[in-house]
């Protein structure tokens, strides 16, 4: 399926039914996690039919209803660890949106020690995402225009406004997109701004602005 498509069509879902994901959805999404963590170095995990983690005060205060499936997002601690938390786990998100699954980040509104995703020596979870079949589809989230979202000097360039496209279209935590986009020297430069969780947004962020504008159409600086 057109990426694109998948990114316009994606949306945060917190009310699930009880359809269980088996099959091919199920093999498909774990060769996805595993391709992501021989890429990565991560430790991502999907968890089928683990209603525990929101089993919470949280959870209801949250909104979420009947999540009993989730991908938590688990690694070694490093520089680049949020970011490559975002960067992979949207990778993993359109790929379940792909499958006709529906998901939702989520950084807090869980109970992380009821979690039963494993975390070695040195590791830490850093959210989990919400994972099953919606009750409803979602909605649209509110995006500013692009020239709000980036810099470039002179005109924009057609692969550049394609990136930025898919890049505007990313979810970010309570919707705030902080962060920056700029072209430079023929190079791109992607910077997270001060906000909730921004580091984690620039990772998804990053990883839409690529599969919009073509990795080969450009390096990051």
């Amino acid at each position: 399926m057109d990426i694109m498509k998948l990114m316009k069509e994606r949306h945060s879902v917190r009310s699930y039914t009880d359809k269980r994901i088996e099959g091919s959805n199920r093999k498909e999404l774990l060769e996805c996690i595993s391709e992501c963590n021989q890429e990565s170095g991560l430790h991502i995990q999907a968890c089928f039919d683990e209603p525990k983690a929101f089993d919470s005060l949280m959870a209801h205060y949250g909104k979420f209803e009947n999540v009993r499936n989730y991908i938590a997002i688990v690694g070694k601690k490093s520089k680049n660890i949020e970011e490559m938390s975002g960067y992979y786990g949207e990778k993993v998100v359109l790929k379940a949106q792909e499958l006709g699954l529906n998901t939702c980040w989520v950084a807090m509104t869980y109970s992380k020690g009821k979690s039963e995703c494993r975390i070695d020596k040195g590791e830490k979870l850093y959210l989990v995402i919400a994972l099953g079949y919606g009750k409803t589809q979602g909605v649209p989230h509110k995006t500013k225009e692009i020239t709000q979202l980036c810099k470039v000097e002179g005109s924009m360039p057609e692969w550049f406004q394609r990136g930025m496209e898919a890049a505007s279209l990313a979810p970010t935590a309570m919707n705030q997109q902080k962060f920056l986009i700029s072209l430079e020297d023929g190079k791109v430069n992607a910077k997270a701004l001060m906000g909730f969780y921004s580091k984690i947004d620039l990772g998804i962020v990053k990883y839409h602005f690529e599969c919009g504008a073509g990795k080969e159409n450009f390096e990051w600086k």
